[in-house]
């Protein structure tokens, strides 16, 4: 079976489009806000996780009681699979969405539904309706990432996609960067319902921001492949056709088994330091600043890495497969940190961890255009988004359980040291050097 797009003509490269830096950096700034929606719950875990009733200091008028709203390690487990499954459901229909809408139009829908069900928590009163606020977050964050991978298949050519996505990629970094210097302040000085608000208006500027200045490039050049081609008459190819590819379970699996191991840094390392080092709220926010920190550079430079091989006279593709076994070795050390006593070593392995882990994410996505043309991408994305949030929901409950019962992060910090090799590996099995899809035997 051969590819569903139509060759007319091969070129070596095709050209770099103008304005495409400006669109990196729109995607850019919604990443960082979806990150810093989805960080709000774990920065205010310790002091919602008390059964205690305190005085909020608000900057003018007088101090207002607000209760905290008790919960045990295994129902923060179960509000993160709450989230996980949502992202998981919500981004087969967002990926499908994003491809027949287009970046433009389906892009701030999505951002619209993941911003107010953020600003929503403020109004919840149990362990419960966190669950429920927590779904429809996920349901809606789960539009970001294969709209973005579609944008930059759209926007870049094949030599810069990697970096394109490694820097809006690193918003990631940036949005967990900005909620734990915000964050705490606004909690201490307003209430925790405060803080839930924060990134509202945020949200709102940047879809107006994208609806005036997003357009599609010359829908003759297929960017993934650096082909001219004739737009197909018939509709796209249908989802249940890619999941007869090799290629698709590839990039999925691969995704199954490492994004649960950002998902346990996003939703679990504040506890981590709280507990293990005695960080309170005011004490949170320098460690985690510095890991988001140093993981934004791993971003862009792991981006990056594929051409500083491509330098040394590798072919593209070895090239990104290079690049991910470096990252994937990087976060080796990682199986460390859960018996370490000090908190700054903590800290640098983490880091570490998380930057490897950033410039893996960087050539995992830019692997599906490299596999698939443009029209499938935003969709291949969103299955690979699905398996990454299954696994994200799996650890979550098998994570919430182990703290319960062992409360030693050791197990937790061994499956992430080793969770890229292995799906590297399987990535190379079913996909040999990332070439083009072929339908499964």
């Amino acid at each position: 079976m051969s590819d569903p797009v139509a060759e007319t003509e091969i070129l070596a490269e095709p050209p770099a489009l103008p304005g495409r830096w400006t669109i990196c950096a729109m995607l850019f700034v919604a990443t960082s806000i979806n990150y810093m929606d989805r960080q709000v719950i774990a920065i205010l875990k310790p002091v919602l996780a008390q059964s205690t009733i305190h005085l909020v200091p608000l900057l003018h008028g007088w101090p207002t009681v607000e209760s905290s709203i008790s919960m045990s390690e295994v129902q923060y487990g179960y509000i993160v699979d709450a989230f996980q499954i949502a992202y998981a459901l919500g981004v087969i229909f967002a990926g499908r969405l994003v491809d027949r809408l287009g970046c433009r139009k389906g892009y701030p829908i999505v951002t619209g539904i993941w911003s107010l069900a953020a600003m929503g928590h403020a109004l919840v009163t149990s362990v419960f309706g966190f669950g429920v606020a927590r779904f429809f977050l996920g349901l809606g964050e789960s539009g970001n990432f294969p709209a973005a991978i579609k944008a930059t298949a759209e926007w870049f050519p094949p030599r810069e996609r990697s970096l394109a996505t490694g820097i809006f990629n690193s918003g990631a970094n940036m949005g967990a960067i900005l909620a734990p210097a915000i964050v705490p302040w606004v909690a201490l000085h307003f209430g925790w319902r405060a803080a839930f608000l924060t990134t509202g208006v945020f949200s709102a500027m940047w879809i107006v921001w994208w609806s005036v200045k997003y357009r599609k490039p010359d829908e003759t050049m297929d960017w993934s492949r650096g082909v001219v081609v004739t737009p197909p008459a018939g509709p796209p190819l249908p989802w249940w056709k890619l999941l007869t590819y090799r290629q698709t379970w590839g990039f999925a699996l691969g995704k199954f088994l490492t994004d649960p191991v950002w998902w346990f840094f996003l939703f679990w390392l504040p506890s981590y330091f709280s507990t293990r080092f005695n960080l309170d709220l005011g004490h949170l926010g320098l460690p985690l600043i510095v890991i988001y920190n140093i993981s934004a550079v791993g971003s862009v430079f792991g981006g990056w890495l594929p051409r500083g091989f491509a330098r040394l006279g590798m072919a593209l593709k070895p090239a990104r497969l290079a690049a991910m076994l470096t990252c994937a070795c990087l976060v080796l050390p990682i199986m460390f940190a859960g018996g370490l006593h000090s908190e700054w070593g903590a800290v640098a392995l983490v880091s570490l961890a998380a930057s490897a882990h950033q410039g893996w994410s960087a050539n995992i996505f830019t692997t599906a255009s490299d596999m698939f043309p443009a029209e499938c991408v935003g969709t291949v994305v969103s299955f690979g988004q699905v398996a990454g949030a299954l696994g994200g929901a799996i650890f979550a409950a098998v994570a919430g359980n182990i703290l319960q019962i062992t409360h030693s992060y050791v197990p937790l910090f061994i499956y992430s040291a080793f969770a890229y090799l292995i799906a590297l590996v399987l990535l190379r099995t079913l996909a040999p050097g990332l070439r083009r899809a072929l339908p499964v035997g």
